[in-house]
């Protein structure tokens, strides 16, 4: 019985590495799109108070900014040697996502650091799919990604 759950769990394993960062960077695209479609279609989103903590413009017309930036980023992740350009969007977007946190406590914080309110836990994942883009970035040069599309 184990030899079996043993094959088993390496069949799930290696279908998982054949397919997941593929899976992950496609619905990363389709994530980045969706709502970056909401902010230019003049969709409130919780991310638009990153809008509130840039200063050089009015909140009104940064929003569509990160909109469209945010398409672009998804734009990027669908094709996957754009991918790196993802990232550099990405980091040029982050700052926004660390600052609101830091910069909007009462929007951000119930009580700070273990109880973030919505918008808090919003931009705190937003974080953490930095990280996981990275981890899409660094497979690029995988060839698994590329025998998938053919």
């Amino acid at each position: 019985m184990k030899e079996r759950i043993d094959h088993f769990d390496h069949r799930i394993s290696k279908l998982f590495k054949k397919y997941g960062h593929y899976a992950h960077r496609i619905s990363l695209g389709l994530l980045f799109l969706w709502f970056g479609a909401l902010k230019t279609a003049g969709h409130k989103t919780t991310t638009s108070i990153i809008a509130h903590t840039i200063y050089w413009g009015d909140p009104a017309e940064i929003i569509p900014f990160l909109g469209a930036l945010e398409i672009t980023i998804g734009v990027c992740f669908l094709f996957r040697p754009l991918s790196r350009a993802a990232i550099v969007l990405l980091m040029i977007r982050m700052p926004g996502s660390i600052l609101a946190l830091a910069m909007l406590p009462d929007v951000c914080w119930i009580e700070f650091p273990m109880a973030p309110t919505v918008e808090g836990q919003y931009l705190i994942k937003d974080i953490t799919i930095f990280f996981a883009a990275i981890a899409i970035a660094g497979s690029v040069r995988d060839r698994s990604d590329e025998t998938i599309l053919h």
